[in-house]
């Protein structure tokens, strides 16, 4: 069969593109180089629906063993007793808790997207603001921090079904202590999406949801630096509390019932060939050395931070506990949509995104965002951030400059000589 050197043209082109810029989009990170091999090997071939064990195809001998190290691997990592490691994403996990503990029209409640939260969370554009009666929490407008009181007086009125926490723009830890005892009050579950700061958490840097949390879900590609995909997991595995029965008639245990949602509620054959990739990306932070990886994501962010903050740019909750910021760019008169295209010009790639009580549409948006992840990764140490800090404000501060933004792009590619990306390549 012919090589088709078109896409693996492309595909060339796109390993340029991240060895020569500076990649500041939080959710994104390079995985090792063995992760990407597993994605690129033979398991892709494979069928398996169905679970270690319990497989509706023949010849998942091997692949069942794939799974299940990836799985204890995972239960490892975070101490708990229940992982489901197949969702093929982030969404795809939350679909899967949605499906497993709500009916359409149950009440939900989540952090507001405008406010940081995610799609899944309950937009109204979204499967899960369209099936349930989703009702959101916010931030204190003069802080940027989550409005606990909101968020409980909102439970107590509205006497939701399912709590959510957990977001996509949001730089502080979290109080799952404070939500899981309105949750018992008002008689809802707690659900904690941690799809951002999970690499924080595996590694005890952050607060730990487990203890307090029903149901945690992750993506597993952002700070755990895994494949793209999803996973689902419980610190204990419970009676569901809607006395659904097995065919035997005993209560089924939630562990089953996000299995059932999982598959077949909302995926057919698992990926297998992804999730060997996470087996290895567990099995890699399960190391000393990603702890010293993460411990320098929190420095490099803070690092960041407060070089953001010297040039006057106003950080929303004013720092960062975990990998990210956000930045309301309207005293530095740009929008987040003209201080992307921009910094993209330069080769910095970061997203706009809406901050709390923003004026402008989520197309346009206010803000920035800005993650470390990836570039710590690369090697990015704290004294490198003030380089990275100095060439965003350059591009920021003149936008309509092609020659100023050309000398950016020069210096940000010189700079990245440096950091080795997948030499190996």
């Amino acid at each position: 069969m012919q090589r088709d050197t078109l896409v693996f043209d492309l595909i060339n082109q796109e390993l340029e593109r991240q060895r020569h810029g500076i990649e500041l989009i939080a959710s994104e990170n390079f995985t090792s180089l063995q992760v990407m091999q597993a994605m690129g090997g033979v398991m892709t071939n494979k069928y398996a629906e169905g679970y270690p064990g319990r497989r509706y195809y023949a010849g998942c001998e091997i692949v069942d063993q794939t799974e299940q190290l990836a799985i204890d691997r995972l239960k490892q990592i975070f101490n708990v007793e229940y992982a489901n490691v197949q969702p093929h994403s982030g969404a795809q996990a939350n679909a899967a808790i949605a499906l497993a503990v709500l009916q359409p029209g149950d009440v939900t409640l989540g952090l507001d997207l405008s406010m940081g939260g995610h799609l899944t969370h309950g937009s109204p554009v979204n499967y899960s603001g369209k099936l349930y009666n989703a009702h959101f929490y916010g931030v204190v407008k003069e802080t940027g921090l989550i409005d606990y009181e909101m968020l409980e007086s909102q439970a107590r009125a509205l006497k939701p079904k399912l709590i959510i926490c957990g977001a996509s723009a949001y730089s502080r830890d979290w109080d799952y202590k404070r939500i899981r005892a309105v949750a018992d009050e008002v008689g809802a579950l707690v659900w904690a999406d941690i799809a951002h700061p999970a690499g924080l958490i595996a590694k005890g840097l952050l607060n730990s949801p487990f203890e307090y949390c029903h149901f945690v879900s992750s993506t597993t590609h952002k700070t755990l630096r895994g494949p793209r995909g999803g996973v689902i997991m419980m610190g204990k595995d419970f009676e569901n509390p809607f006395g659904l029965k097995d065919n035997k008639g005993n209560v089924r245990m939630m562990s089953s019932l996000i299995d059932l949602a999982v598959f077949p509620g909302i995926q057919g054959g698992p990926l297998q060939h992804v999730i060997a990739a996470k087996a290895i990306a567990f099995g890699e932070i399960l190391t000393d050395e990603f702890l010293i990886y993460q411990q320098q994501v929190q420095k490099n962010a803070q690092a960041m931070a407060k070089a953001f903050v010297e040039k006057e740019y106003n950080i929303i909750s004013g720092g960062t506990d975990n990998h990210l910021m956000l930045i309301d760019l309207r005293n530095k008169n740009i929008s987040g949509k003209k201080a992307e295209q921009a910094l993209v010009k330069a080769d910095i790639t970061a997203n706009k995104n809406m901050v709390p009580f923003d004026d402008k549409s989520a197309f346009i948006t206010s803000g920035i965002r800005f993650g470390v992840a990836a570039v710590t990764t690369r090697g990015m140490v704290e004294c490198d951030m003030q380089f990275v800090v100095n060439a965003i404000d350059r591009v920021l501060l003149n936008a309509e400059s092609e020659s100023e933004i050309a000398t950016v792009k020069k210096q940000v590619n010189e700079f990245m000589e440096q950091f080795k990306l997948y030499p190996e390549l």
